[in-house]
């Protein structure tokens, strides 16, 4: 498991290569501040890679919430919005977990640091 690493997008730009991602990886509430993340999924593999992101909040009956996450075919990318609100409480974090990880890259853009 990894502690994902983030960027914040500036008006010149900014460089992000990525990182390669873990089987689980975390978000850590801090990186999210009240505004949250987009994350971005690059899978560069030869298979399809199932994302699954933690949501945890309660729906209104007090139910665990269902987790986000789709689908990123092989030589594809795709955005993921991360909210505040998916993280755990108790731990302070969001799990985001994989299916394939050859050739899968991540990128992390904090928002909470934009004006």
């Amino acid at each position: 498991m990894g502690a994902l690493a983030a960027v914040t997008p500036t008006n010149n730009g900014i460089a992000d290569p990525g990182a390669a991602v873990a089987a689980s990886d975390t978000i850590s509430a801090d990186i999210l501040g009240n505004r949250g993340a987009l994350l971005e999924i690059v899978n560069g593999g030869g298979s399809s890679d199932t994302v699954a992101i933690t949501d945890g909040g309660l729906t209104a009956a007090g139910s665990a919430a269902t987790s986000p996450g789709s689908a990123v075919a092989n030589g594809t990318s795709k955005i993921f919005y991360i909210e505040p609100s998916q993280v755990n409480p108790s731990t302070g974090l969001v799990t985001v977990t994989h299916t394939f990880t050859t050739s899968v890259t991540y990128k992390l853009y904090n928002l909470s640091g934009l004006v």
